[in-house]
């Protein structure tokens, strides 16, 4: 009679120990989170007590290490939007071409083989794509622009968005898949070709998807750091020509980490203001993302 009591307490033990686990574990990710925007917001903070926000935001030249001085942050911020740019006008055409055909018409067993071998690509080492960046694409674009510089954005920003494709692809397949089949009946049903119910039904339908993949990919470019730092150059200039060379956020952070720069110094904390911008940068854009998903959703797409 007490074997059966015995068993479920010692079960709700069990499931309490793993209850507590997991919180554990959540409450771990939560405390690294904070930890980190802590050390980022701290050290702005005392460089902003050195640097008044103004020409930080308003200055067109960042010479951070230079005797002259200058933090105008919007030269790193335009040199990472214009590479993102390149990355993203690669890998949301490419990504999406690639998704509506396995979803629509790929065969299931070229299906199981394509996508395992295009999600191969988020798996190669960010410092190879770097170095086939400078060493393979850049001279190839050279062949096309013969005045390209060996460090360029175009290069990076090509490469990143050949990186990015798997997010872009992978994610929107899974969510073309997930439209019901009896849409795609309906629309066949309706004398559509297999061509416009995928891209007058299933795109539509899977929009939530789709930019939730975009996102995604979006983020990942960018906070890509091996790729520019390799490949884009490292000085500072305020433009949006992808065919100069360039230093974005993460290519900055790069730079001073491997260069001899007195800790607690104004040039020392401009890493973690250039983190701290990157950090609000990637945030708004999942913001948006949400936001732009949420209106999908009230519009009745998935």
């Amino acid at each position: 009679m007490t074997v059966v009591p015995r068993r479920a307490a010692r079960r709700r033990g069990r499931e309490r120990v793993f209850e507590w686990f997991l919180l554990l574990a959540a409450l771990i990710s939560i405390a690294v989170t904070v930890a980190i925007v802590y050390v980022l917001v701290a050290e702005s903070v005392a460089f902003f007590d050195t640097v008044p926000l103004a020409d930080f935001v308003a200055d067109a030249q960042w010479t951070p290490l230079f005797e002259d001085a200058h933090y105008g942050i919007g030269v790193l911020l335009s040199a990472t939007l214009t590479c993102t740019v390149v990355a993203l006008a690669v890998a949301v055409p490419v990504g999406g071409v690639i998704a509506i055909y396995l979803s629509e018409f790929a065969s299931p067993v070229v299906r199981d083989l394509a996508k395992p071998v295009l999600e191969l690509l988020g798996a190669v080492p960010t410092i190879v794509y770097g170095y086939f960046a400078l060493m393979f694409v850049t001279p190839l674009l050279q062949t096309l622009i013969p005045t390209l510089p060996g460090f360029n954005l175009l290069a990076a920003g090509l490469v990143m968005g050949i990186m990015i494709i798997p997010y872009v692809s992978s994610l929107s397949e899974d969510a073309m898949r997930a439209v019901p089949m009896s849409l795609r009946e309906a629309s066949c049903a309706m004398g559509a070709s297999r061509l416009q119910t995928a891209l007058g039904v299933v795109v539509p339908s899977a929009a939530a998807g789709i930019a939730s993949a975009c996102v995604l990919a979006l983020s990942r470019a960018v906070g890509e750091t091996m790729i520019v730092a390799i490949a884009a150059g490292s000085q500072a200039r305020l433009g949006f020509d992808p065919t100069e060379s360039a230093a974005t956020l993460t290519s900055y952070i790069v730079q001073v980490a491997l260069g001899d720069v007195d800790q607690g110094g104004v040039a020392y904390r401009t890493v973690f203001v250039a983190g701290l911008a990157l950090m609000l940068l990637t945030l708004s854009m999942n913001v948006a993302g949400h936001f732009l998903r949420q209106r999908f959703l009230r519009a009745g797409v998935r």
